[in-house]
């Protein structure tokens, strides 16, 4: 996994940065003493309930941030191959070599091609659009896109992390408090 050991020093920049999520998740705050908390509270139920809600939140933003750290894991290979293909050309361009290749038609079917040294190349920007760069320019706007990709998985690596602490507080919040409400009820029933 070359990705995930090229975004361990971005990793370590972001925890320097002192950020605690770039998401904008909320923090949890954990209840030190339930007694002190619950004092000027009534219906250990609708605390629960809020906790169990912020709980499905967190949940939530972890299947968010699951879907765009694949999303990022599959579109980094795809622009280093595209950069290892510009290298190539620029190779070819240079010793003035024609480049025999196969391209994809449709589904499982190839066809022979000749490519001639060049200093364009075509990429797809998305949205059904293509532009044509020189080598030079698209080279560099693929290694800028490559910087920018890893940079927002260590950013999404990040706030996973941050978001895990976030949900174990909530409910470690969640089994204080019911077990605080045991407790009282069986101190309430032994009177």
């Amino acid at each position: 996994m070359a990705s995930t050991a090229a975004c361990e020093p971005i990793e370590d920049s972001l925890k320097l940065s002192g950020k605690k999520s770039f998401a904008g998740i909320p923090e949890a705050t954990f209840v030190e003493d339930v007694d002190a908390y619950m004092k000027d509270r009534e219906g250990v139920e609708s605390i629960l309930r809020q906790l169990d809600e912020q709980h499905g939140k967190y949940k939530f933003m972890e299947l968010n941030l699951l879907a765009r750290k694949k999303k990022l894991k599959s579109q980094i290979p795809d622009i280093q191959k595209s950069l290892d293909m510009i290298q190539v050309l620029e190779a070819k361009r240079k010793s003035n070599e024609q480049i025999e290749t196969h391209f994809l038609l449709s589904d499982l079917l190839y066809s022979r091609a000749v490519i001639e040294p060049t200093d364009k190349v075509c990429l797809w920007l998305g949205a059904n659009v293509m532009l044509e760069y020189t080598l030079e320019d698209a080279k560099a706007l693929l290694e800028k896109n490559h910087e920018t990709a890893m940079k927002n998985l260590a950013q999404v690596h990040h706030d996973l992390d941050f978001l895990r602490d976030q949900m174990t507080t909530t409910e470690v919040n969640m089994a204080r408090l019911y077990n605080w409400d045991v407790k009282r009820r069986q101190a309430l029933n032994a009177k």
